[in-house]
C-alpha cells in the first residue's frame, strides 16, 4: 500500500505494525498545508458478507464519535478522519512523535520507585478521563504508552473498542458474535479474556505495567498461586518500595475484578500518600543515542538495539563453571549449531537459523526497525549479559558504498568512545555485503559488535552480534553461524 492515497488525501508512506487487529500506516495529509504527518489505522472485517459490513459500519460510526470526544484530552491523540472503502475501515489520527515505554521498561532492569509512581499517576489521570466517558481503553500494555518528544508527557494510544471490526461476525439472524477477546496477553485480566471487560480491567494491566517497571519481569515471567488465581510478584523485588504502594498494586491486579479498585480516580486517592512521601520528579529513563524527528525511517535504530540487548536477563540456563567451563561452552556451542531452530517472517521476507538453547524475543518495533533478537542462556549465576544477535530491516535507497557511511555515523553516534577495529566486505544471503567489528562502550559496559549488512528492493538487512569484550571471542563462531544462515525469501 505504499504511496497509494486513502480517502483522496492521506497518501502511505510506511506501515508501522500489523496485528490480528488490522495494520497501521505513517501517512502524509496531502490536503493540509506541508502535508503532516498522520497515523492511518486500516480495520478488515473478519467476514464480508453484507449483515457484518452493516453492522461494522454501525459500530465503527459509533466508536469514532467516542475518540472523536476522547481526543479532546491533551494526551490522547486526536482523530482527524474516519472514512470506509472497499469494504475496510479506516481511522486517522494524530501521528505523536516519541517513543513508546517498551524502550523504559526493558527485561531486567528494574525501575526507581519514583519513576513507577509518576508513571502510575500520568496513566491513571487520564483513564479517570477515559472512563468518565464511559469507554474502557481494552489495551492498555507498554507499547500502547507512548513518551510524547516534545514535553515528556504520556499519551495514550490505540483504544481497542474499534477493533471489534476485525473480530466481528453477523449470522443470517442479526446475531453479532466475536471470534477473539480484545487486548494483550499478560496484561489482560480473566473476564477480558472471557469477553467481559469492566473500567478496572484497565486498572488491572495497569498494575501489571508498575509491576513490571519496579521487577524488570515480564508478564510471562510472573507466577499464578494455583489456589486463589493471584499473581506472585514480591519475590521479584529487588529494592524496597513502601508498603502503602505495594498493598495499592496487589489490589489494582487482583484475580477477581469485583475486588480490585472500581475506578482510576479511587487508585489515585489511594495513593495520594504515596506521591506525598516521595520527591516530585518528571525524570523519565530515556533510550540512549541520539533521534532525530524528521522522518520517523531514518531514525538511528542502534541505540535502541543497544538497550534490547539487555532484554533476555534473568532467564536461561546455567551453565556449571569454573573447573571445566571451556569444555562445557564449546559443547554447548557444538549442540546449539547442529540443533538449530529455523525463524520464518513472512512479512520482511527473511529466514534465520538460531541455536536451539537460545531465546528468541520477537520486537518488530517500527520505530527501532528491528525485528527479532536471539540470546545465549546464562553461563553462570553470575553472569550479568547475555550474548546477542539482532535483526532488523529498514528502508534504504542508496547504494552498498553509502550504506557504510550511514552505519558508520550511526554507530558513532550510539556509543561513547567507539573505536572501529576493521570495516570489509563480505557476503549475506548470497549478496555482496559489508560489515563493521567495532568496540564502543555502552555506560560503564565495555562491549564488542560484528556488524553485518546487505540491500536488497531499497531495504538494508542488518544483523548485529554484541558481547562483553572478553566474551566475544567465545561466541563468536556460533554467532557466525547464526548469520551465515541468514535467507532473503
Amino acid at each position: 500500500m505504499l504511496g497509494l492515497t486513502l480517502g483522496g488525501r492521506y497518501r502511505i508512506i510506511q506501515q508501522l505494525g500489523k496485528g490480528g487487529f488490522g495494520v497501521t500506516f505513517l501517512a502524509e495529509d496531502m490536503q493540509r498545508p506541508k502535508n503532516p504527518k498522520c497515523v492511518v489505522k486500516l480495520f478488515q472485517p473478519v467476514a464480508q458478507d453484507p449483515n457484518t459490513l452493516t453492522a461494522g459500519k454501525q459500530l465503527f460510526d459509533r466508536e469514532a464519535e467516542t475518540l472523536e470526544v476522547l481526543g479532546t484530552h491533551n494526551q490522547i491523540p486526536r482523530l482527524l478522519a474516519h472514512f470506509q472503502e472497499h469494504q475496510n475501515f479506516y481511522l486517522v489520527q494524530e501521528f505523536v512523535e516519541g517513543h513508546d515505554i517498551t524502550q523504559e521498561l526493558l527485561p531486567g532492569k528494574k525501575l526507581s520507585e519514583p519513576y513507577v509512581v509518576k508513571l502510575l499517576k500520568d496513566i491513571l489521570e487520564i483513564l479517570t478521563f477515559v472512563h468518565h466517558n464511559n469507554h474502557i481503553h481494552r489495551d492498555i500494555k507498554p507499547s500502547n504508552i507512548r513518551r510524547r518528544q516534545s514535553d515528556g508527557k504520556i499519551v495514550l494510544l490505540d483504544f481497542g473498542a474499534v477493533k471489534q471490526l476485525s473480530t466481528q461476525v453477523v449470522n443470517s439472524q442479526g446475531q453479532t458474535t466475536n471470534t477473539i477477546a480484545i487486548g494483550t496477553r499478560g496484561y489482560m485480566p480473566s473476564e477480558q479474556a472471557q469477553g467481559n471487560p469492566h473500567f478496572n480491567s484497565d486498572i488491572y494491566a495497569l498494575g501489571i505495567i508498575a509491576i513490571q517497571a519496579l521487577t524488570g519481569t515480564t508478564p510471562a515471567e510472573l507466577v499464578t498461586d494455583i489456589q486463589t488465581g493471584e499473581i506472585e510478584w514480591r519475590n521479584h523485588l529487588k529494592i524496597d518500595i513502601r508498603p502503602e504502594l505495594a498493598d495499592v498494586l496487589d489490589k489494582m491486579i487482583c484475580y477477581d475484578y469485583r475486588q480490585r479498585f472500581t475506578s482510576a480516580k479511587s487508585v489515585l486517592e489511594a495513593l495520594k500518600d504515596v506521591f506525598e512521601g516521595l520527591p516530585d520528579t518528571s525524570v523519565y529513563p530515556l533510550p540512549t543515542g541520539k533521534q532525530t524527528s524528521h522522518h520517523i525511517a531514518r531514525q538511528p535504530s542502534f541505540p535502541q538495539k543497544k538497550i534490547i540487548i539487555f532484554a533476555a536477563l534473568g532467564i536461561g540456563l546455567a551453565l556449571v563453571a569454573i573447573a571445566g567451563i571451556f569444555i562445557l561452552t564449546f559443547r554447548s556451542q557444538t549442540t546449539a549449531v547442529n540443533k538449530a531452530t529455523k525463524y520464518n517472517n513472512d512479512e520482511f521476507g527473511f529466514a534465520i537459523k538460531y541455536p536451539a538453547d537460545w531465546e528468541r524475543v520477537d520486537i518488530n518495533n517500527p520505530i527501532t526497525k528491528e525485528v527479532v533478537i536471539f540470546s545465549s542462556p546464562k553461563q553462570n549465576p553470575q553472569d550479568q549479559f547475555k550474548e546477542n544477535v539482532v535483526v532488523r530491516v529498514e528502508n534504504f535507497p542508496g547504494t552498498l558504498e553509502e550504506s557504510q557511511k550511514y552505519f558508520k555515523n550511526e554507530i558513532e553516534n550510539s556509543f561513547s568512545q567507539v573505536n572501529i577495529l576493521s570495516s570489509d566486505t563480505t557476503t549475506l544471503a548470497h549478496k555482496l555485503a559489508s560489515q563493521i567489528v567495532f568496540m564502543g562502550k555502552d555506560e560503564d559496559r565495555e562491549l564488542k559488535n560484528l556488524q553485518v549488512w546487505t540491500l536488497k528492493d531499497e531495504k538494508a538487512y542488518v544483523i548485529t552480534y554484541t558481547a562483553e569484550v572478553n566474551e566475544y571471542d567465545k561466541f563468536l563462531k556460533k554467532a557466525r553461524t547464526i548469520v551465515k544462515s541468514f535467507e532473503i525469501n
